[in-house]
């Protein structure tokens, strides 16, 4: 019982916290000061269960668009790490969180990187296996070249042989862009 009293009258008399509970404004437009220490933690600082944000915006490669956005994907994807473009996106904290400060803001570090069902090892197998029928160029979304390996048998074994070899040193990629889903 002690207990409680004392914890009913600590939050009765602390004013920050106070004031809180009464207004239900939480931004610094309530002419309310954040306190580092109290328990109410800055929107921004919040983890990302308590975040719904946004898929990185394509912008098609327009520089002046990003610019007066201030976020946004020019290019998508990258074989190695420092290829890879990150850009910030909108964040909107998920309703009957509480925290200090705007609601919806930008968090930064997300990449640039979309991924459409292409594995790099189904479409190795493929072009071992099939390669000669132009399987693996289907696979990719490349039609006009698969239609010449199907017509071709794989240029009489050449070709096949060739887009193996692109294959494993990365330089046959899917058709719009995406990165191979990660095998974890």
């Amino acid at each position: 019982m002690l207990l409680w009293c004392i914890l009913l009258y600590s939050l009765t008399t602390v004013p920050f916290l106070q004031a809180a509970s009464q207004t239900e404004c939480y931004g610094p437009d309530c002419d309310l000061t954040y306190i580092p220490h109290a328990p109410l933690v800055h929107c921004k600082y919040l983890p990302f269960e308590f975040l719904n944000c946004s898929e990185p915006l394509d912008l098609h490669g327009n520089e002046t668009l990003k610019k007066e956005l201030g976020y946004g994907c020019l290019k998508w994807g990258g074989e190695r790490y420092d290829e890879v473009q990150k850009t910030p996106v909108p964040c909107t904290v998920l309703r009957n969180i509480e925290c200090f400060g705007n609601r919806t803001f930008l968090r930064d570090g997300f990449p640039c990187i979309r991924y459409n069902g292409h594995y790099f090892v189904t479409t190795l197998i493929y072009s071992v296996l099939l390669g000669f029928l132009g399987m693996d160029r289907f696979c990719l979304g490349h039609t006009g070249t698969a239609v010449g390996k199907l017509l071709t048998l794989g240029g009489v074994g050449i070709w096949w042989i060739v887009d193996v070899i692109l294959l494993v040193r990365g330089m046959l990629l899917p058709e719009d862009g995406s990165n191979w889903v990660p095998n974890y």
